[in-house]
């Protein structure tokens, strides 16, 4: 039983840019790579385990040979994705569809469900969450009346916010900004709007009549938890029926010993800044772990920074 470093797998994209390389010292295809896969078992970007017995096995072989290290858990694929998103330039506007939907329209996917951690971002960035429409029918005016000044609800953000991402909530990740992404497994994407950008020449893709069948009228926000204020480490931010999301936070005294406690079922780790030493092994920025199931509680020390994120 040890804890499982993951090989991150990398997407180029037409808003992408050199970040993770810069930042994270990330080996990228190109200078336009938008997305690090950090830890996935999805088909459209797998990665694998990059130590011990089990280096070099995809995670999703290792989830069906291996239930118990996920505590054999009840769902017949690995359940969360982990993304560090580096948005040079604007992304589309979208929504993703709930499982339900996903399920009848998408050959039996998962739908999404995912959260944002703002990493880094340019003083003046913002992000698009939600819209302006108070009914269906206002939402199918203003869409094709191309009204999306109208619309779209674009609020600022800064380098530690957080933000959860319902299906059905209309969003989009602006220029200047470095995210890291927890989500369900699920590559489902509804393109509604974008900006009538060219890809080889022609518009990409959209999906208005799928994006118009799924978005949540009207828009009602989803706020991070407060954590509490207790001294604690290891602060609690979003919870909901497919993950649990946590931020820890190293204190400047690296000599001191935290816990991370025992995952019920496993726990991904990824580290955002500075170094730390769990149960003796060194993990540094821009490092990716699974904890498995069975493991115990974690010893950690050092400066440094994580999200986690576990199934609920």
């Amino acid at each position: 039983m040890y804890i499982l470093r993951m090989n991150p797998v990398f997407k180029e994209t037409i808003w992408g840019g050199t970040r993770l390389r810069d930042d994270f010292g990330y080996d990228i295809p190109s200078d336009h790579t938008g997305e690090c896969w950090a830890v996935s078992a999805h088909p459209d970007g797998e990665g694998t385990v990059a130590n011990g017995e089990y280096a070099g096995t995809p995670l999703s072989t290792l989830w069906i040979e291996h239930p118990e290290l996920f505590g054999n858990y009840p769902l017949d694929r690995f359940p969360l994705l982990t993304k560090i998103i580096d948005a040079q330039g604007d992304l589309s506007i979208q929504v993703h569809p709930d499982d339900t939907y996903a399920a009848e329209h998408e050959n039996g996917s998962l739908g999404k469900m995912e959260c944002w951690y703002i990493l880094d971002c340019d003083p003046d960035a913002t992000i698009v969450i939600g819209h302006n429409a108070k009914t269906r029918e206002e939402l199918r005016d203003m869409v094709y009346g191309d009204r999306w000044d109208e619309l779209i609800r674009e609020i600022p953000i800064q380098k530690g916010d957080f933000f959860q991402i319902d299906p059905g909530t209309v969003h989009a990740i602006k220029g200047g900004t470095l995210i890291l992404e927890s989500q369900q497994s699920s590559d489902i994407t509804y393109r509604l709007y974008d900006y009538g950008r060219l890809q080889n020449g022609k518009p990409r893709e959209l999906h208005i009549g799928k994006s118009l069948d799924v978005i949540e009228v009207p828009f009602t926000e989803r706020r991070a938890m407060t954590p509490a204020d207790d001294g604690s480490w290891l602060q609690l931010l979003y919870s909901c029926k497919y993950y649990n999301i946590w931020k820890g936070t190293l204190v400047e005294d690296g000599d001191a010993t935290e816990v991370l406690p025992a995952p019920s079922c496993f726990t991904i780790g990824s580290v955002l800044s500075g170094e730390a030493v769990l149960d003796g092994e060194r993990f540094k920025k821009g490092d990716h772990f699974i904890v498995p199931a069975g493991y115990g509680p974690v010893k950690v020390k050092g400066n440094a920074e994580f999200i986690f994120s576990s199934p609920a």
